[in-house]
């Protein structure tokens, strides 16, 4: 059977659930092109101070890809807590952030830092940066307000027009060269303007999404996210995606019913469910049941995931 290449695009735990729904499929090769955009938390305050790209979503996307879930990794996603205060210069960081920032010190590269954590970790595919620059993506909302730091756009009450960076960023050749050798290009799951989109509106990626081959399909949203895509159906996703350049053949859609009190935990958040506004579409819609409703939250399941996907490779 032929080895498939799949290139997973994003950033955040949407992106790390898709690439656990993906790392058992046999005859598959993953590569995760990550956002290090990233400018808050933990990961923000290390960028900041060590003047290094964001590596919260590659480790997040590391533990996801794990062979098993060793004590290893379990340390990997340690945060430290002090409530006396007086540990403050390493409250609130996480254990595999420090990790990557003294790896990427000692070796001086940031790629090198991320090959020596797949390692121990025994890590199932590729895990690349879309950029090794240390980057601040930009929001210009609809009244032509500009707002500076992935982590404050979405607390901004506005609709955004567009994501942009102020200078000209150059991606990773790894980025470019997994795209060019890829069978099947997912985007998602996660924020459409400060996960996927951090990836795709640098140029060199832009432009080989455009020259691929690939098969693309976007996994949408199940909930509208406060400060991000309020209101939005399945329809303004997949054309804030197609404005910034991505190419999509395809959106994969959760249809499942949503329990009421999950629904209202939601809703007091002004969080909405995603729904497909329009009969016909440009681009194939396939509908599933995709989500898990534990804990009074709304998920996509893994395991429903990787049934999609396996779909999708079928037809690849």
């Amino acid at each position: 059977m032929k080895t498939e290449n799949v290139v997973v695009i994003g950033g955040g735990h949407g992106q790390s659930l898709i690439c656990r729904s993906i790392k058992n499929i046999e005859n598959v090769n993953i590569s995760a092109i990550v956002t290090v955009a990233d400018d808050g938390g933990s990961t923000g305050r290390l960028r900041k101070q060590f003047h290094i790209p964001a590596m919260g979503d590659i480790r997040n996307v590391m533990i996801s890809l794990a062979e098993s879930e060793s004590v290893m990794s379990e340390l990997m996603d340690y945060r430290f807590e002090d409530p006396s205060g007086l540990g403050r210069d390493i409250q609130g960081h996480n254990l595999g952030n420090l990790i990557l920032t003294a790896l990427t010190q000692q070796s001086g590269s940031f790629l090198e830092a991320i090959q020596t954590i797949g390692q121990v970790l025994n890590v199932k595919g590729k895990i690349i940066p879309a950029t090794t620059e240390v980057i601040t993506l930009y929001a210009e909302m609809e009244d032509g307000v500009i707002v500076k730091g992935e982590a404050n756009i979405p607390d901004i009450a506005n609709h955004i027009k567009r994501v942009f960076y102020d200078k000209t960023v150059e991606a990773t050749s790894e980025a470019i060269e997994a795209i060019e050798e890829a069978d099947l290009i997912i985007y998602g799951i996660g924020s459409v303007y400060t996960s996927i989109l951090p990836n795709v509106i640098i140029p060199d990626i832009r432009q080989a999404l455009k020259k691929s081959k690939a098969k693309k399909y976007y996994f949408c949203n199940a909930m509208t996210q406060p400060g991000e895509t309020d209101g939005y159906f399945m329809e303004d996703h997949v054309n804030a995606l197609l404005r910034h350049g991505c190419v999509i053949d395809g959106v994969v859609v959760a249809n499942d019913k949503i329990p009421t009190e999950n629904m209202l935990n939601y809703q007091k958040e002004g969080s909405t469910p995603v729904r497909i506004k329009y009969d016909k579409h440009e681009y194939e819609v396939i509908t599933r049941n995709l989500l898990s409703f534990e804990n009074g939250l709304i998920r996509h399941d893994a395991n429903k995931v990787n049934a999609v996907i396996q779909e999708l490779i079928q037809e690849v």
